[in-house]
């Protein structure tokens, strides 16, 4: 655990750890969580690769292997000191341009079935 100040800045670096040059990384999806293994109430950071949080930015990564991104801290209403993040990230083939690594923020819109 890290303690920050709320609006902080907080910077991340995600790796992926693999001898493959030809595998890139990509943040698809970010939910900060007052509890480590529940996701509700959840706050989306990211999700399907657009940010939802005004203060959440990506950063260039000279490094295929490597994500970066930024916020500002904040905590949620209920006043519970500790917040959680939960990534999930995609793995993709470099240079392959219609998997989802290189489709970036990703509008999913499901319809009810009548």
């Amino acid at each position: 655990p890290y303690d920050v100040d709320l609006n902080q800045i907080l910077y991340f670096q995600v790796n992926l750890n693999s001898s493959d040059p030809n595998l890139v990384v990509f943040v698809d999806t970010c939910v900060a969580s007052p509890d480590p293994g529940n996701v509700s109430p959840a706050y989306d950071l990211i999700r399907n690769g657009c940010p939802r949080d005004s203060s959440y930015r990506t950063y260039y990564s000279p490094y295929s292997h490597s994500a970066r991104f930024k916020f500002s801290a904040f905590e949620f209403v209920s006043r519970r000191r500790l917040v959680y993040l939960q990534c999930e990230l995609a793995v993709c083939r470099l240079g392959d341009y219609s998997s989802r690594c290189y489709r970036g923020c990703s509008r999913r819109f499901r319809r009810g079935a009548s």
